[in-house]
């Protein structure tokens, strides 16, 4: 909250945005809308528009009486969100490979080693911010602003319960297909790189039906 170019209600839905994301705001608890002004130390109008457009996001729900919600995701809203991240991320990897210099992928090869720092340490947050971060590189490569934020939109609604299912195993459990995507960048394999994030996807969500479905 402390970027003051840009207006409250923009800083406000980023900030709820990250919440989200990973895992601030636990799937199927609600939060009051003054509970949440009264936490951002900010007035109820940009909260109400920040809530708004994640409403429109598909990251909450409408509880009534002034009450939001992460969504819980049921085991076919995770099929779906299978296929469609799967989908969506392997074409955004393969759109991105041709774009990438060497120094493109160094950057993706040192955001990788401080995940695995992130994964040895069972730092559940590190691993959710540098996971996210190593995709949101990469996919920022491919030039195409309509896929990139269908797969924002994704992670938004799969987000929360990976935060979940990372605090019920652990980070040693996460799947971890970037050392696949990497080498295929420097091969310059474009289609390589698309199954590598293919993989990398489904694993991520195979892992998360079977973590939910046994609690």
């Amino acid at each position: 909250m402390s970027d003051t170019k840009s207006p409250v209600h923009e800083q406000v839905y980023h900030t709820l945005k990250s919440q989200i994301l990973f895992g601030d705001l636990v799937p199927g608890q609600p939060v009051t809308i003054q509970g949440l002004a009264d936490a951002l130390d900010v007035g109820m109008t940009p909260v109400r528009e920040a809530i708004r457009r994640l409403i429109s996001d598909g990251a909450l729900v409408f509880q009534g009486n002034r009450r939001v919600s992460v969504p819980l995701i049921s085991d076919s809203d995770i099929d779906q969100m299978k296929f469609a991240r799967s989908s969506i991320e392997s074409e955004l990897s393969r759109r991105a490979t041709p774009n990438l210099s060497p120094a493109d992928i160094d950057e993706l090869e040192r955001i990788d080693q401080c995940l695995d720092s992130m994964i040895a340490d069972g730092d559940i947050n590190g691993y959710l911010r540098l996971n996210h971060a190593f995709h949101k590189a990469l996919y920022a490569h491919a030039h195409a602003p309509i896929l990139r934020d269908l797969a924002e939109r994704l992670w938004l609604r799969f987000g929360p319960s990976l935060r979940v299912v990372s605090g019920r195993f652990g980070t040693q459990s996460m799947p971890d297909r970037h050392k696949d995507i990497i080498a295929a960048l420097r091969e310059g394999d474009a289609n390589k790189a698309a199954l590598a994030t293919a993989q990398d996807v489904e694993q991520g969500m195979e892992l998360m039906i079977g973590a939910l479905a046994s609690a």
